[in-house]
Parts: C-alpha cells; structure tokens; sequence
C-alpha cells in the first residue's frame, strides 16, 4: 500500500509500466488541474493506462477551450510522497482488497486513500455518528453513550473529527476502534484542540482522507467529506444537527447511496435539534440508544436491506398527495441519478420512463438541482452532474 520514491530510467527502451510506475501516474493524474474523479475514471477507459491519459491530457484539455494547461508536475507527487513517509501514512488505492467495498461501489468513489493508524479497522461492520459542533451538554452525553455501547457491540464508529457531537464519539469509541475521516490532508489536525484527539485515533483507531497530504482544509471540502463518512457506514446517526447543517448532508448523502438514516430527538424549542427532528418526521429511525440501532440493522453480519428499486407509483384518485417518507425520497433520488447521465435527457422524456407524475417528480428534481446533482439546461434538458 505504499509507494516509493518515482525514479523512472530513460537509459532503458520503453517497457510496459510496472504496478508502481502506474499507480504514480494515477496519483499525478488525479492531482491534475480540473481532473475530479468523473474525468479521471473516464481518462483511464478511454486510455487504459494513466501515462497514456496524462500524455493525451493537454489535448483533451484544449479541446475542451483551456490552452497553456500542464499536467501535475511529477516533483509535487514525489514530494507528497516524501512527506507520507515522514508521517507514516499509507496510500490505498481502490483496487487493493483493504479498500472498503461499501465505498469502492459508490460511483463517485475515491480512487486513493491516505491511512494513518490501522486499516484493519476498514474490514469491520461501521456506523457513522455525526452531529452539531457547537452541541449540548446532553448531545455530547448521548454521543458518548451510543458511541461506547456499539463499539461495545462490534461497531466501528466513523465521524468527521469536527468538535462536538464527532469528538465525542470519537473519544468513547476508542477503547473499540474509531475511524476519523478527515476534510484536509491526513497530517493537518483541525480543529487543533483535537490534535491529541487525533494522535490517538492514529495509534488505536484509523484516520484517513482522500486529499493530498499537507491541504488545509476549506469550507467546500467538508461536504465531499461527509460522502466517506456515510460511504463506509452501515448507517449513519444524526445526533443533534441544525435545521442547515453538514450533518444534514451526511444524512442526505446517506440515502442517496442506499443506506439506512437514524436520528435523535430533540426539544422542538432547540435549534440543534431541528434538522433531527425533520429527519424523524420524515421517516428516519428515532434512536433512543445503540440498542435501537442494533435493532434497525438487524444481525452484525447481515447484509442491510436494499432500498425499492422504484418508488410507489402515486393513485391518480388521491385527492391530497400523502407525504413521501425519506426510504422512498432516497429510493426516488437513486432512479432518477442512475437513470440520468451526462448527456442531457428531455425532462418529459425522463417522466416516462419512470412512469411518475410531473408533480411528483419536480419536487425531487428541485432538490437534486439544489444539491448539484442533476443539471439543467435549456429546452428542459437535464443531466446528471459530473
């Protein structure tokens, strides 16, 4: 899982690329100006080897309207390189068997990953726990508390190493394993309080990132964060969060990938406790403690259950449109992304494919705009977002 030191020959005729001189020029390729994870998974189809898609890189770069564009120096790959082994940290690419199937199937799923601690904590069932930064008193409390009794149970407790709700689980999950998913690179402690937090994550537990190693992290880095968290879990529980908040996010991106939502009640006066309550009534699972969960999982070694690959067609006789719970809001969203691509699609086109009414279909379309997920264009042409 480590790479070295890239010092390729040029006393030598060409050679197919060894494993290590590809998967140098995969980290390039993806470290590449305007390569996100969509277009780097397309270079390497349209080019089989990652050499070959940075060579074709410029042109594809020009034709696309960016001229002067260069490639990712190989100098800045070896010095992220140099640094990783100073640190101790380990590169796992999606390939490699550690690398969590629950994340590897995620189509926007990232293609390497920087450890620090243990990967061994990867191949064990997880749940995340996430919630408000500035929480209360109770919400550490329960944070703690849900976080001991499923590591207790066999869980492996994710979070985001945020202040609040995240520290705390971290911190009572440790005597079980905890696994810290960072917005930055793996060696920048944020918040600082939590450095200590961090190095003892390192040592008993795992932290990873899928950024470069030495990136402070900004705010739009937090939310594709938040993607990991729910990817690698089971579950993820919403323990006090915001009406407008990350944790919502993590919520959202959960059942946009399949998986389970659970939440803790909260005073309706609290405004901490507002984004869980909507969850609730929406339809998530209300946790009172790890043994709810438990429960909502089933057995440790079962496999969750599949969301309906189609929601309910709604009954034209209805007079009122009954509320959509969130398993059918979450079931709605994945048709309709796995139904769209990057070419744009007539909406009314889309419609009836699905077989839904326009009225119960723009509401979601609304939604997955809002979140930048479906795109559209003029004519009410829409695609998925790349």
């Amino acid at each position: 899982m480590t790479i070295k030191d890239h010092n390729p020959s040029s006393t030598h005729p060409p050679l197919p690329p060894t494993p290590e001189d590809e998967q140098f020029a995969r980290l390039r390729l993806l470290r590449s100006r305007r390569v996100g994870i969509s277009t780097y998974k397309r270079l390497l189809i349209e080019h089989g080897t990652a050499q070959n898609a940075l060579a074709a890189l410029p042109e594809v770069a020009r034709a696309a309207g960016v001229s002067g564009y260069e490639i990712c120096p190989e100098g800045v790959v070896r010095a992220e390189l140099r640094a990783a082994h100073t640190l101790g940290a380990k590169l796992l690419h999606i390939d490699h068997p550690d690398y969590p199937s629950s994340l590897a199937e995620l189509d926007d799923a990232p293609p390497f990953l920087w450890l620090v601690g243990n990967p061994e904590w990867l191949a064990r069932p997880m749940i995340a726990l996430v919630g408000a930064r500035n929480a209360s008193s109770l919400g550490t409390r329960m944070a703690r508390t849900l976080a001991h009794d499923l590591g207790e149970a066999g869980f492996v407790v994710v979070s985001g190493l945020a202040r609040g709700v995240d520290a705390a689980a971290h911190l009572a999950a440790l005597p079980f394993g905890t696994i810290a998913v960072q917005a930055g690179g793996v060696d920048i402690m944020y918040p600082a309080e939590n450095t200590a937090l961090a190095g003892d994550i390192a040592t008993q537990g795992l932290r990873l990132s899928e950024q470069p190693i030495g990136l402070q992290p900004t705010a739009r880095h937090f939310p594709r964060r938040n993607r990991i968290i729910s990817g690698l879990s089971r579950a993820t529980v919403v323990v006090e969060a915001a009406a407008k908040s990350g944790s919502l996010i993590t919520a959202r991106d959960a059942l946009d990938q399949g998986r389970d939502v659970l939440a803790v009640p909260g005073h309706p006066f609290d405004a901490r406790a507002a984004g869980c309550n909507m969850l609730i009534r929406d339809g998530a699972t209300l946790v009172r403690n790890a043994a709810d969960i438990i429960e909502a999982l089933g057995p440790l070694h079962a496999e969750p259950a599949e969301l309906p690959l189609a929601p309910p067609k709604p009954q034209a006789s209805q007079a009122r449109k009954p509320r959509r719970s969130l398993r059918e809001t979450a079931s709605l969203h994945l048709t309709i992304l796995q139904r769209l691509g990057p070419s744009p699609v007539p909406e009314d086109q889309l419609i009836r494919d699905l077989q839904i009414t326009p009225a119960a279909i723009t509401p979601t379309l609304v939604e997955l705009e809002m979140d930048g997920k479906v795109t559209r264009s003029a004519g009410g042409m829409l695609s998925r977002a790349i």
